[in-house]
């Protein structure tokens, strides 16, 4: 029988917010174990919580952008369960009124585009964390990251196979990102997500029972969780068993998921309202400032750059990763466009040459000595066949990082990289070469096209590479006229 997998997720974003949810404690990664905490994080008794007014900001930043419809009044929740990285017992969360209602955030399936439904996205606090490898009779506790602000964002169960979940994850955490609400470091925890999988036989409607994984801060991990866990419940089925709804976790080593517990309903955890924090009112002006504030976003940005500057999707998609490199392609391209520099050439600058040089640097694009206007200059002389592309980014681009505010003309000009433009002497260097090869020409006269790259090098050469590459590679095919093969 063929099966068709169902995949719901609940993601958790970790929010860029200097001091946690519901206290002025430190929200930094990092720190020496239990040096982030006081007595509202440790959970004293008689302390009270106060809302992080940022945390609310940044989730009606991500709500809006998106799509959903921003709740005017959402209320918190206590949900109940004992665990010991918990130090109130509880956890402050929303469950009858989240702050955000609906959206869709878009995947690719086959040639289209998918929606993926969000459920809900509600604001809620993290618990610290239980380290069970670090004593070989006890596990610690660190608390430094309990209270930090999370949003969860939960989906409906529209995904169909790991790959869309992982596009999915990449995509959230572009957007975060690009909005400014969340690093999104897997790595640091600041982006994480459990995973609730069933299958159905295909063609069915009725979902089959979910189980879910918790944790994953991973995407390698996550397809191999998916997989092995799609492949597990399929053989229970095909064995005559039933599948169990059970929350599981995935071991790196062995690549196999496994019983963590029996999945807890909503009235295992005994919701009741929070009664130490009041509802949160948000006004039509409020939510009308979060949105005029918002940048564009990654969509909008790329379907941008591939109408104004007839970008391809590849390069349009590989600027839009980072809102930094996307606004200075922006801001290149809008500069070197008045100057007849085709946006092509600006992306694929940046792309090649800048994004390595910053990522090296450890520097954002914005913080290169050179300012856009010597870029343009530069890259003006390579749109004019005044240097070669390649002289130019292994000679003069270093020296115009060196010494930034120095016209690249001038530097071209020490450096003796401008191409000869005297057609005379370019066309007397070629018909030398084709003299010194009478043996090649011949060979490429017979449909040995491959030679021309052995005919421009010994041009280049002859030029002491002054040559220019389009004008030789035309002088060359001119003198040579191949005969077709008998």
């Amino acid at each position: 029988m063929a099966y068709e997998t169902v995949i719901g997720l609940e993601v958790h974003v970790q929010l860029a917010t200097q001091s946690k949810a519901f206290c002025r404690d430190s929200a930094a990664f990092g720190g020496a174990p239990n040096t982030h905490t006081g007595v509202i994080s440790l959970a004293h008794p008689g302390t009270l919580p106060r809302l992080n007014k940022t945390a609310v900001q940044y989730a009606v930043r991500l709500g809006l952008s998106l799509g959903c419809r921003i709740n005017r009044r959402s209320t918190f929740d206590r949900k109940n369960y004992f665990y010991a990285d918990l130090p109130k017992g509880f956890q402050t969360t929303q469950d009858a009124n989240p702050i955000c209602i609906g959206g869709s955030l878009q995947v690719k399936r086959g040639d289209a585009l998918a929606p993926i439904r969000l459920h809900h996205i509600h604001l809620e606090e993290d618990a610290g964390k239980s380290l069970h490898d670090q004593d070989p009779h006890d596990s610690l506790i660190d608390l430094n990251r309990a209270g930090v602000p999370l949003l969860e964002i939960v989906t409906e169960p529209d995904f169909r196979s790991a790959e869309e979940v992982s596009q999915f994850m990449e995509s959230m955490r572009r957007l975060v990102r690009w909005i400014g609400v969340s690093d999104g470091n897997m790595e640091e925890g600041s982006l994480r997500c459990d995973v609730n999988i069933s299958i159905r036989p295909e063609g069915s409607e009725t979902f089959g029972t979910r189980c879910e994984i918790k944790n994953m801060n991973s995407m390698r991990f996550a397809r191999r969780a998916i997989a092995y866990e799609v492949e597990r419940q399929i053989k229970v089925l095909e064995s005559g068993g039933r599948i169990e709804q059970e929350t599981r976790g995935f071991d790196p080593q062995s690549g196999e998921t496994y019983s963590l517990r029996e999945k807890e309903n909503a009235h295992d955890y005994r919701y009741f309202p929070e009664p130490d924090l009041p509802p949160v009112l948000l006004s039509e002006d409020y939510i009308a400032q979060v949105a005029h504030a918002l940048p564009e976003l990654p969509e909008a940005a790329q379907a941008r750059m591939q109408s104004m500057y007839e970008l391809n999707v590849q390069d349009a998609q590989t600027l839009c990763n980072e809102r930094s490199a996307a606004e200075y392609f922006f801001l290149l391209a809008e500069n070197a466009q008045k100057a007849g520099v085709s946006g092509k050439l600006c992306a694929n600058f940046i792309i090649n040459q800048l994004l390595p040089w910053s990522a090296g640097k450890h520097l954002q694009l914005s913080e290169s000595p050179v300012r856009v206007e010597n870029w343009t200059a530069m890259l003006t002389l390579i749109e004019k066949g005044a240097i070669s592309a390649s002289a130019c980014y292994q000679r003069l681009l270093p020296a115009l990082l060196d010494n930034p505010e120095t016209p690249p003309q001038t530097l071209a000009e020490q450096l003796n990289l401008l191409q000869d433009q005297d057609s005379d002497a370019l066309s007397s260097a070629v018909a030398a070469v084709l003299a010194k090869y009478p043996e090649k020409v011949a060979e490429y006269k017979k449909g040995k096209k491959g030679l021309i790259g052995f005919f421009m090098g010994e041009v280049m050469k002859a030029s002491k590479g002054k040559a220019n590459p389009q004008e030789a590679t035309k002088m060359i095919e001119a003198h040579i006229t191949p005969t077709p093969n008998p």
